[in-house]
């Protein structure tokens, strides 16, 4: 349900003769091989790899795009083409370094085939210089799609809102924001983000998807589909359980956001949905933490620990290092830590309390109730 589309150029593959000098000068003509003339390997080889893009066989095309490299590396249609796969796989450095090396060889060819099919009959140098969208927004929504595959949407959340100031209109940002608001337990704002997506009526493309199946298929399609699903979801009567989760997601990711009254207002609600859920006991000790009640804290991660649910493993944290473990096991260093800090915090009191008392330079401590004895030279009678 993940999807991106990439540079508006796209790949493309000569079979479209060089202009001669004096075709140059006649702006009305347009000079392309005829169908039953030879192609040269590197052609051949751009040409088969723009097809196996088509089909989604990235890896096919790219071992095709490096095989016309090595039969000439100025080419400038073999560059563009290893920079579109280097931008798929989010090298966006490396995609620039093709970009620029394609820009710089010198080509009035025409293109002939393309994945980008509105640039099929342009000139190679009006093609280069298209592009739809900055190749750092594309960079923000390939690692989008990377957090969200691995389950971290608070962090894809981040990344979208940021890319979302560039261009707040780009169905692939909008949409994958949507999945990520989804992720996190944010259904109306994910509606809101899939139906600005479906809205901008699209014809990009996605690439590169969790879900193979949406490959080549239409991102505003996939908005709507995603809306659709949503909203069967939220139509139907869900058991508390499923309640008392999303309540927990939403709170997680308030607390991403450092919005810890909203994230404790969730939290409690789940609370009244289920007093014994081990999530919600734990979730509330963790706001009461970071709010400095660690007697309050201390009480829900121990009621965490003891409750059934006790051996579930954690799915979505605000420390990534606590997903995957047992829930009993985030409880009970939770409740190590908060005691060290009670205690750090009543030997601090208890300091506060002591008397002043007198040191020594060794930092011994002088009994003052003892008797002092005289020093020779004060027993001596003045003179």
């Amino acid at each position: 349900m993940l999807g991106k589309r990439w540079l508006g150029t796209g790949l493309i593959a000569i079979v479209a003769a060089a202009m001669g000098s004096q075709c140059a000068q006649a702006r009305d003509i347009k000079i392309t091989i005829p169908k039953r003339s030879t192609l040269t390997p590197v052609q051949r080889l751009n040409r088969e790899g723009v097809e196996a893009v088509r089909k989604h066989k990235y890896a096919k095309a790219e071992q095709l795009f490096y095989k016309a490299y090595l039969f000439d590396p100025d080419d400038s249609f073999t560059l563009n083409n290893l920079g579109y796969i280097a931008e798929l796989q989010g090298q966006i450095d490396r995609a620039q370094h093709f970009y620029a090396l394609s820009a710089e060889q010198p080509s009035d060819a025409v293109i002939d085939l393309a994945s980008a099919r509105r640039v099929e009959g342009r000139p190679m140098k009006d093609a280069l210089a298209m592009t739809d969208q900055p190749l750092q927004m594309n960079h923000a929504n390939v690692e989008a799609v990377r957090l969200l595959s691995q389950g971290r949407a608070p962090e894809a959340d981040l990344l979208l809102q940021d890319t979302l100031k560039a261009d707040s209109q780009n169905v692939f940002t909008l949409n994958n924001m949507g999945v990520a608001k989804e992720m996190e337990g944010e259904d109306q704002e994910a509606l809101k983000y899939y139906d600005e997506a479906a809205a901008t009526h699209s014809d990009a493309a996605a690439v590169v998807t969790a879900d193979r199946t949406w490959r080549g298929r239409s991102v505003s399609e996939m908005a709507r589909q995603n809306a659709k699903a949503l909203r069967d979801y939220l139509g139907r009567a869900k058991d508390v359980a499923e309640q008392v989760q999303e309540l927990n997601l939403r709170g997680v990711s308030a607390v991403n956001r450092n919005d810890l009254r909203s994230a404790d207002a969730n939290f409690r609600k789940a609370y009244a949905l289920n007093p014994n859920d081990a999530f919600t006991l734990n979730n509330i000790g963790y706001v009461s933490e970071m709010e400095g009640d660690p007697e309050t804290a201390q009480f829900f991660y121990d009621r965490a620990r003891q409750s059934g649910g006790a051996n579930a493993i954690v799915g979505v944290a605000t420390r990534r290092t606590e997903e995957g473990r047992k829930l009993f096991a985030v409880a009970m260093d939770s409740n190590s830590r908060v005691d060290a800090k009670v205690t750090r915090e009543r030997d601090a009191l208890r300091r506060q309390n002591e008397p002043v008392v007198l040191r020594r330079r060794d930092n011994s401590i002088v009994d003052e109730s003892a008797p002092q004895s005289a020093s020779p030279e004060s027993s001596l009678p003045p003179q």
